[in-house]
C-alpha cells in the first residue's frame, strides 16, 4: 500500500508522510486521509501532487496553519509545512508515539526517534511525553479512542497522566468532545475503554450525573447500583450490536441494516443516560420501596442537555431524547401482556410514536434486561422473548404496513362524507390508519364503512 501511495507523491527531498496515516499505512490500514509535512514550500509541493495525480486543489486553514489538500481518486493528501525545524521536531510535538513516525518521500525510510515503531509492535498507546494533555486536553479521549479503535492496550504511566489531567477537559469545546467520543464508540469493542474511563473519572465529566449513579440503588431485584448497571447495560447493548444475528437470525439482515444507518454510537449514548435521572428523584414509598416515578422523562432532559453541550446535531440529539424518553415503554407493554391483556393498538401506536427509531429502542430494552440480574430469571427470559416478538413485528409486518399509501385522505372526508376540515380530519385518518396496521382493514371499502361506523356513533 505504502509503494501505491508513493506513487502519486513526489520524491522532494525534506517531504514526509507523518502521524496517525504512516501508522495506518503500517498496520496495513487504508487511512482516511495521508498528511503530508513539507521542510519546504508546502503549496508548491501539493501542486507538483496535484499535477501527478490529477484532482482538485482546495486552501484550508488560517495563514499559520495553512493545509493544502489535494483529493484525487478517492484520496486525500493533506499538505503542510513542518510543525518546528526538524522532522524529528514535529514529532516530539505530537500526541503518541504510534501518532509520531514519519516515512521520509526522498531516502524512502522510516523515522522513528520515540519508539513508535515498537509500540505498534507491542500494540500499545503511549504518550510522547508528560505534557502533551496540557497542549490538547482533547487528547485525554483520544487515548482511548486510538486504543479501541486499533484494540491497543494504554500505557501506565499514560493512564496515571489522564486521571491527574482530567480536569482539564473543561477547557475543550463541545464538538471536539464529540467527535472523539463518538469516533472511539462507533469501534466493536468500546466496553473495556468505556470501562477505564468511567474508573478514572473521565466518563464522568463528559457525561455530568454519571457519578450520581455510584452507590444508588434499587430494589432487591436488582442485585447493582445504577452505575454498574449502566456499564453492564452498555456491554449487553454492544454485544448485541455486533451480532444481531444471536437474536433474530431471521432478520439479521433487517437488523444490521438499521444499526448501520442508525449510528451504534448513538445508541451507546442512549444506553449511557438511560438511568442518569434516577437519583435525582429517587423516593421511598410505604413499605420501603424505592420509586423512581418520572425518571425516563427526567433522564432524557438531562442527555438532550448533555448533547447540547457536547453539540450534538438536533437529529442526534432527539435520536438519543427518544430512545431515552421511551426506553419503559416496552417494559408496561411486557406486563399487559403477561396479564393476557390485549395490546395490538397499544404496540401499533408505540411504533408510530417512536417511528424508525423503535429498532433502537427495543435493542436498548434488551440490553437494559439482561443487565439486570447476573443470571436470567424466567421474567428476564420471558421479556427478552417479548422484545424479540416486538423486533420482528416491526420489520416483518408494520414496516411494510405502514409504507402503503393511505387507504383515505382528507379528500375522502371531504367529497364522500362531507365534512368540513377540522381537528375530526386528524382523529379519523389516525384511526383508519390504526386500523389498517392492525389489520382490522384491508383496503379501501373496509376503510370507508370504518368511518361510516365511526362518524354515525359520535352523532347518535
Amino acid at each position: 500500500m505504502l509503494q501505491f501511495i508513493k506513487n502519486f507523491l513526489p520524491q522532494q527531498k525534506g517531504t514526509y508522510i507523518i502521524g496517525g496515516s504512516i501508522r495506518d499505512l503500517l498496520l496495513g490500514r487504508v487511512p482516511a486521509d495521508y498528511d503530508i509535512a513539507c521542510a519546504g514550500d508546502p503549496e508548491k509541493f501539493a501542486k507538483k501532487t496535484l499535477a501527478r495525480s490529477g484532482g482538485h486543489f482546495v486552501r484550508l486553514g488560517k495563514s499559520e496553519q495553512v493545509i493544502f489538500r489535494v483529493i484525487s481518486g478517492g484520496m486525500i493528501f493533506d499538505i503542510a509545512s513542518l510543525n518546528g525545524a526538524s522532522v524529528e521536531e514535529d514529532l516530539k510535538k505530537r500526541d503518541f508515539t504510534v501518532n509520531a513516525i514519519a516515512y521520509d518521500l526522498y531516502s524512502e525510510k522510516m523515522i522513528d526517534c520515540l519508539g513508535g515503531l515498537k509500540d505498534l509492535a507491542d500494540e500499545k498507546v503511549r504518550m510522547v511525553s508528560d505534557n502533551i494533555f496540557q497542549k490538547d486536553p482533547v487528547r485525554l479521549i483520544r487515548a482511548y479512542r486510538i486504543g479501541a479503535r486499533l484494540n491497543f492496550k494504554i500505557e501506565l504511566r499514560t493512564t496515571e497522566a489522564i486521571a491527574f489531567h482530567i480536569k482539564l477537559l473543561k477547557n475543550i469545546a463541545g464538538e471536539r468532545i464529540r467527535a472523539e467520543l463518538l469516533s472511539m464508540l462507533d469501534a466493536s469493542a468500546s466496553y473495556p475503554y468505556l470501562t477505564q474511563m468511567a474508573n478514572n473519572g473521565l466518563l464522568g465529566e463528559i457525561f455530568p450525573g454519571l457519578g450520581r449513579l455510584k452507590g444508588c440503588f434499587q430494589n432487591n431485584r436488582h442485585p447493582y447500583d445504577l452505575f454498574e448497571h449502566t456499564l453492564s447495560a452498555f456491554e449487553h447493548l454492544e454485544i448485541i450490536l455486533n451480532k444481531p444475528e444471536d437474536i433474530l437470525p431471521d432478520i439479521s439482515s433487517d437488523i444490521y441494516r438499521y444499526i448501520e444507518k442508525a449510528k451504534p454510537p448513538l445508541i451507546k449514548c442512549a444506553i449511557l443516560t438511560h438511568e442518569i435521572g434516577k437519583p435525582l428523584i429517587k423516593t421511598i414509598d410505604s413499605n420501603g420501596k424505592y420509586r423512581f416515578y418520572g425518571h425516563a422523562l427526567k433522564s432524557a432532559r438531562m442527555a438532550q442537555t448533555i448533547g447540547q453541550k457536547l453539540r450534538f446535531s438536533n437529529q442526534e440529539q432527539r435520536f438519543i431524547h427518544c430512545i431515552v424518553r421511551h426506553h419503559m415503554i416496552p417494559m408496561y407493554l411486557f406486563k399487559a401482556y403477561e396479564k393476557k391483556t390485549s395490546i395490538k393498538k397499544r404496540i401499533i401506536r408505540f411504533f408510530k410514536k417512536c417511528s424508525d427509531i423503535t429498532p433502537a429502542v427495543l435493542l436498548a430494552a434488551m440490553a437494559d434486561t439482561k443487565a439486570k440480574q447476573d443470571k436470567m430469571t424466567c421474567q428476564g427470559t420471558n421479556m427478552i422473548s417479548f422484545l424479540k416478538m416486538l423486533l420482528y413485528d416491526y420489520f416483518t409486518n408494520y414496516r411494510l404496513v405502514n409504507a402503503q399509501p393511505p387507504l383515505i385522505t382528507g379528500h375522502d372526508l371531504i367529497h364522500v362524507f362531507g365534512l368540513a376540515p377540522s381537528p375530526l380530519f386528524k382523529k379519523i385518518l389516525e384511526l383508519v390508519d390504526e386500523a389498517k396496521l392492525t389489520h382490522a382493514v384491508k383496503n379501501r371499502s373496509e376503510a370507508l364503512e370504518l368511518v361510516n361506523d365511526y362518524l354515525a356513533a359520535i352523532h347518535e
